[in-house]
């Protein structure tokens, strides 16, 4: 285990998208946990509830919370409750992406109005909406930090409608930190290599990129959620500090591949 030196001890976020053992949200909030942050995590929904409340059980006194990026009501609800309880907010990680299945197949050409306003709403507006609740919170300034895949530039079969929104939520990164750096809060994203998460299961023929990323990337290997978690810590934490609005790729180097 790479050891964190307590490098977020005495801070307080909030980790938005674990949905079981596999989430790479998840495994950013293991790394943080043992880097020493205070946790709250959020559930979309009862039944994601069970999975985080079995989760939490591994981590000190976590603060779990029911929020659903998709309602402007639950974020307001959620941050409120943030605040009644610990009145500030260190870091925030937003680890929340959805596309309707039918928009991951077949061609991008075909994808209704409606499944891209989806996509756009779930996996790219929420990072801004969740920011600016964060706001009033981060007085003290803070670090922000989401998740993106090499899709946002380059076409990935099968991802589709989701690549270009993930284009979409880097672009959101570089003007949330040009607009929030003045308040010392940062805003990066970890750019991951593909995952078997609950998310990506979603996606046609995820298994054969798992292996083809395995064959290409120089570190021949998968990523592993817990090697995105400790980047996030990095990114998070003080010696991060002179990063701000960054696409940092965790994957094995497979994006400097032209294969």
């Amino acid at each position: 285990m790479v050891g964190k030196g307590g490098l977020l001890e005495g801070k307080r976020g909030l980790i938005i998208g674990v949905a079981n053992k596999r989430s790479i949200a998840w495994g950013m909030a293991q790394r943080a946990a043992e880097a020493g942050a205070q946790l709250c995590l959020t559930y979309q929904n009862e039944r994601l509830g069970e999975n985080v409340r079995e989760l939490a059980a591994d981590l000190k006194n976590p603060l779990l919370l029911p929020m659903d990026v998709g309602s402007d009501s639950q974020i307001v609800m959620a941050f409120d409750e943030i605040r009644k309880k610990w009145g500030k907010l260190d870091f925030l990680v937003h680890a929340v992406a959805y596309a309707p299945r039918q928009a991951l197949e077949g061609s991008f050409v075909a994808t209704t109005r409606e499944d891209f306003r989806v996509a756009h709403d779930i996996s790219a507006y929420s990072l801004a909406a969740v920011s600016h609740a964060a706001l009033p919170l981060m007085a003290e300034g803070g670090s922000i930090v989401t998740v993106s895949y090499l899709g946002s530039t380059r076409v990935v079969p099968g991802y589709n409608v989701m690549g270009v929104a993930k284009a979409a939520l880097e672009a959101s990164v570089r003007y949330l930190a040009a607009d929030l750096g003045p308040q010392g809060i940062r805003v990066n994203a970890i750019s991951a290599g593909p995952i078997k998460t609950l998310a990506a299961s979603g996606i046609p023929g995820i298994g054969s990129k798992l292996k083809h990323h395995r064959t290409i990337t120089p570190l021949q290997k998968d990523t592993d959620t817990l090697e995105v978690g400790d980047a996030g810590v990095f990114l998070l934490s003080d010696m991060g500090r002179g990063v701000s609005g960054q696409v940092l790729y965790v994957d094995g180097g497979f994006s400097i591949m032209a294969g």
